[in-house]
């Protein structure tokens, strides 16, 4: 028997779980969980600078705030990356990937004050729970109610963030009002 050859089409149907997916929405349903995934470690990354860069006078309750939805965050990542393998796709090889595919914005800022902060990842889990949305009528076309309802679950996990975030910078901004 021949050896396969790496990146050769054997080899790679190796990794070919199978499932009773169809095959194309099996491959659209992997590829989306693949940028979900680039997603979530860059938004874990950013939140995780934003906690470890918070200061000022509510230092603690948003350092913590910024800690618990990294931990939230990151454990949704293994969860969609084992999601598109259970399916038959593959996910992330490399950080170089992750961020070729990821729709969220990086933040090298020198300084950031802490509302700026806290706003910004605001808008980065409403976009996520966006994208989420996206990939979830992808999912709820192709039957694939696993799938489904996990990210049903990930949506309320980033629109509790994004609530959380939104009250935070409104009550800092506005008096409460």
């Amino acid at each position: 028997m021949a050896k396969a050859k790496p990146g050769s089409r054997i080899e790679s149907d190796r990794l070919n779980t199978p499932t009773d997916l169809d095959p194309n929405d099996a491959r659209k349903i992997a590829e989306g969980l693949t940028v979900l995934t680039s997603d979530l470690f860059a938004l874990y990354i950013k939140t995780k600078n934003f906690h470890w860069h918070m200061s000022g006078p509510n230092f603690r309750d948003y350092h913590l705030l910024l800690d618990e939805q990294a931990e939230q965050i990151f454990a949704i990542i293994d969860d969609a990356a084992e999601r598109a393998r259970k399916i038959g796709g593959t996910v992330l090889r490399s950080l170089g990937q992750a961020k070729s595919l990821t729709r969220v914005p990086d933040n090298d800022a020198e300084y950031v004050s802490p509302l700026d902060m806290l706003k910004e990842l605001r808008d980065d889990n409403k976009a996520l729970t966006a994208n989420m949305r996206d990939l979830h009528a992808v999912t709820d076309e192709a039957d694939d109610v696993a799938t489904t309802s996990k990210l049903e679950e990930w949506i309320d996990q980033s629109e509790e963030r994004t609530w959380f975030l939104y009250e935070s910078t409104r009550n800092a901004s506005d008096g409460g009002h």
